[in-house]
């Protein structure tokens, strides 16, 4: 062979095998490509306190430490009248703390829970809601206030059901018939007919507070779902007429009982009207001996039989008097960021329903505590309206926790960043 064919011949070769490389490549990428792996599927690790997927780290921290400012506070107030008329100091504690154990425990049961359940139970739920309601007027009642249903020595208060059963129904209703929530029918008819059912239930306990808080809750709720204004004006026109009538009649009298005293904690007036203003008076003497900076940590003086029930509705007299107004501005920022960080995973869920149940459930939180510091400081009148978090009772705290727990449900299917 000359010289020039053994060239021809070695680039043939170099040429054959430069083609076969690139097709073995080619090859084995289309292979590689649509092979299956024995384990190509990567196991989803779970965590609980992940965002998006676990807990709302922040939402759950807030709940956390409000609980437990709580029921030391209700602790704190409440050892005096335990030891006076139970010979117990503990009393209140033990039971409070036995419902705070078991409320996080449903709390992180419910969070568990595919909130859109509720979505499909919304008018079940309602249904228990009004039973409850019902069977309160049918127990006997030797002061004639039915509110309780009593179960061995705990009692459920049946209004705690009926504040979540209004903003799941209508959560439910206003992301069910979002589009025509502007029309009589679909947009006014049932909130006002759910509203006006409940509040003339309530009325018969008699449970004023707790009429007044549906009543704010079903025109946040309508509103948020998008009724028009004029209808809530007209309702509101409806609803002082009503009070009118009612008030006439005499089937306001329990209220006007309330009222009597209301704005004159502080005034001189005579024995009858010191009776009934007689725990109002005692919650501003608490407050304003507070200051600043408060009198410390148990060293509450209206505490100590001067203030009836410290442990219950006026339970943030006695934390402004140990703690102060520092004490009590700081406890309030921490509702107001429990408050801000519900409505921001409310915000962030992934569809209307989520949205409007979130919302209407960290709302209440807000109007019970703007309500209670209204009521303690006489600027509304003494209707018994509870602060979350620090006012003894079992029911509440166990049906608040419920609904936390709910919100977390609502947090895990939302995408959340962290804060």
């Amino acid at each position: 062979m000359s010289t020039s064919d053994l060239r021809r011949e070695s680039d043939r070769r170099r040429y054959s095998s430069e083609r076969y490389a690139t097709a073995g490549a080619s090859s084995n990428r289309y292979r590689s490509s649509n092979a299956q792996p024995k384990s190509t599927k990567r196991k989803k690790q779970f965590s609980l306190l992940s965002i998006g997927k676990g807990l709302d780290v922040p939402f759950c921290m807030l709940i956390v430490l409000l609980l437990a400012i709580g029921i030391t506070m209700m602790f704190s107030a409440s050892y005096p009248v335990a030891l006076s008329e139970i010979g117990d100091s503990y009393y209140y504690l033990k039971r409070q703390l036995l419902f705070a154990i078991i409320g996080l425990v449903i709390m992180l049961a419910v969070s568990y829970v595919d909130y859109h359940y509720f979505h499909r139970f919304s008018a079940l739920i309602l249904g228990v809601s009004y039973f409850a309601l019902i069977l309160v007027l049918l127990i006997p009642s030797e002061t004639g206030i039915h509110r309780w249903i009593g179960i061995g020595d705990y009692g459920i208060q049946a209004s705690e059901i009926t504040k979540f059963a209004i903003i799941l129904f209508l959560a439910h209703w206003g992301s069910r018939y979002y589009d025509r929530m502007h029309t009589l029918k679909y947009g006014v008819m049932p909130g006002a007919t759910v509203f006006g059912t409940t509040a003339f239930l309530l009325l018969l306990e008699p449970h004023y507070s707790c009429i007044v808080i549906v009543a704010i809750l079903t025109v946040l709720m309508m509103f948020l779902s998008g009724i028009k204004v004029k209808w809530l004006a007209v309702a509101a026109v409806i609803l002082a007429v009503v009070v009118l009538i009612l008030w006439a009649t005499g089937l306001l009298s329990y209220a006007m009982d309330r009222m009597d005293g209301w704005g004159k904690a502080l005034e001189p007036v005579g024995e009858e009207q010191i009776q009934q203003t007689w725990q109002t008076r005692n919650s501003l003497y608490a407050i304003g001996s507070g200051g600043l900076f408060g009198l410390g940590l148990g060293q509450s003086r209206q505490k100590y039989l001067y203030l009836p029930e410290p442990q219950n509705d006026f339970v943030f007299a006695i934390v402004c008097e140990e703690l102060g107004l520092i004490g009590a501005i700081a406890i309030l920022l921490i509702f107001a960021l429990l408050v801000w960080r519900g409505i921001v995973i409310s915000l962030r869920a992934k569809d209307r329903f989520g949205k409007l149940l979130g919302i209407g459930l960290t709302s209440q939180i807000g109007i019970q505590v703007i309500l209670n510091i209204l009521v303690i400081t006489d600027w509304l009148p003494n209707t018994g309206i509870s602060l979350p978090f620090f006012s003894y009772g079992g029911s509440s705290l166990l049906m608040l926790l419920f609904q936390m727990g709910v919100i977390l449900s609502i947090s895990r299917s939302a995408n959340i960043e962290k804060a």
